[in-house]
């Protein structure tokens, strides 16, 4: 593990992401519970799921003894905190080979869970469980956390171990091209997190909020959360920039012989220029360094964008259509730019921290937010059609929700309000059939 002596190596990284072919990841998280009560299902249990599933194709992975996830030809599965099942597939240049790879394995792993009494969620956040009743499971690198995020905020745990999202994950072909999307994706990301709320039960009622799952984020370390940076929506940010702003934040562990060593709150600068028990940063620091940074868009290889809550199947594939119509089509990036012109970062901040209890059913520079999701929406079809895949059919889920001022949330709410407590068949509404 080579030392990196210069700190414009830190950037390689990004720069080697720089390629022209238009390509969309997808990572996919979903809670089980069981089918008698709805309480999380525990890791000896969601490893039958896992274990279940290996053939010739399918390589399990292990951490010492423990099942951790699954090589696939088509990605990979891990087992997230709090026993949440997440595929992440290869990047794709067609949303309907993500339909078709989704569909399959959603398939698949619902008749696997019908053996051992298992619910798969459309949902955001556990219904039943908190996460003092779900144990973490047993990968070093979670009980770093779990050792260090309380020290910064309330709702580490509800954000590791109950909740559950989907990420998309885009490519761009420059510097320039890779700034101009994070900015574009920073703005929007609160806006397009209401858009999918969908985790407003918990603990077995209405716990106030729409996006409980985004809320918890909110309360999880401000250090590593949240949208970066004021300079990347005046366009005066880079690749270096992105460099500082991840040398100004404290490192969780480093990962040396096999150990985890925690770091307390040393940053990755100091650990650059002082080093930490004689260590020096390697390229594997720097990347365990890069994982562990939590904003809503992340810059690695290639643009992630992390804020959304998790959904049925026929949501799923309108997450990764709507950031590829706005993204990959300037003309549709420039609207949008065009919509948030005179816009300010707190705008954007305070969005951040609203949209998680009430979606869209706040306003945004005097206009309903609800109007401006249907102006973005409109933008994103008209760039699908004029790509000409046939991808717009993706959106129209989305799109029916919008055009009636609902989110996912809003759905479950009407089905639930005025329960005093919520019983396992008013529940059956979150199960992904």
């Amino acid at each position: 593990m080579e030392i990196i002596a210069e700190k414009k190596d830190f950037t390689e990284i990004f720069y080697s992401g720089c390629k022209n072919e238009q390509t969309v990841g997808l990572e996919y998280e979903k809670l089980a519970v069981y089918k008698n009560n709805f309480e999380a299902v525990k890791y000896e249990d969601i490893v039958k799921i896992l274990l279940e599933m290996e053939n010739d194709d399918r390589t399990v992975v292990f951490e010492n003894k423990y099942p951790m996830g699954m090589v696939l030809p088509q990605g990979h599965i891990s087992l997230e905190p709090g026993s949440q099942f997440e595929i992440s597939l290869n990047p794709v240049k067609n949303i309907s080979e993500i339909e078709k790879m989704i569909e399959d394995y959603n398939g698949e792993t619902a008749e696997i869970a019908e053996e051992f009494g298992i619910y798969w969620l459309g949902a955001g956040i556990q219904p039943v469980s908190v996460y003092e009743n779900i144990k973490i499971i047993p990968k070093k690198r979670y009980a770093q956390m779990t050792n260090y995020l309380p020290k910064k905020a309330r709702l580490p745990f509800v954000m590791m171990r109950e909740t559950a999202g989907i990420q998309a994950g885009f490519d761009y072909e420059s510097e320039e091209d890779a700034m101009s999307k994070l900015s574009t994706a920073i703005k929007l990301s609160p806006i397009v997190s209401a858009m999918f709320a969908n985790s407003p039960v918990r603990n077995s009622r209405l716990n106030g909020s729409k996006s409980f799952r985004a809320y918890s984020w909110l309360n999880t370390d401000e250090d590593r959360c949240g949208l970066i940076s004021e300079k990347i929506l005046h366009n005066d940010f880079s690749f270096e920039d992105y460099r500082k702003v991840l040398f100004d934040i404290p490192m969780i562990f480093i990962e040396k012989n096999d150990k985890y060593i925690p770091t307390g709150d040393m940053t990755f600068g100091e650990y650059y220029r002082k080093g930490f028990e004689g260590y020096f940063p390697t390229k594997e620091d720097w990347n365990t360094h890069l994982s562990l940074f939590f904003p809503d868009v992340r810059l690695k290889s290639y643009l992630e964008i992390r804020n959304h809550d998790s959904q049925k199947t026929e949501m799923i594939t309108a997450v990764p259509a709507l950031w590829k119509a706005l993204l990959y089509n300037k003309d549709a990036q420039n609207a949008v730019e065009d919509i948030f012109k005179g816009c300010e970062f707190k705008d954007f901040e305070e969005l951040r921290y609203l949209t998680p209890e009430y979606a869209l059913d706040v306003p945004f520079k005097r206009y309903p937010l609800y109007d401006l999701a249907k102006e973005i929406l409109s933008i994103a079809m008209q760039s699908l059609l004029m790509m000409k895949t046939g991808e717009e059919q993706f959106l129209l889920p989305l799109a029916e929700y919008v055009k009636n001022n609902k989110t996912p949330a809003d759905e479950i709410i009407e089905m639930l309000k005025g329960k005093e407590k919520i019983t396992t068949d008013d529940l059956s509404v979150l199960v992904n059939k």
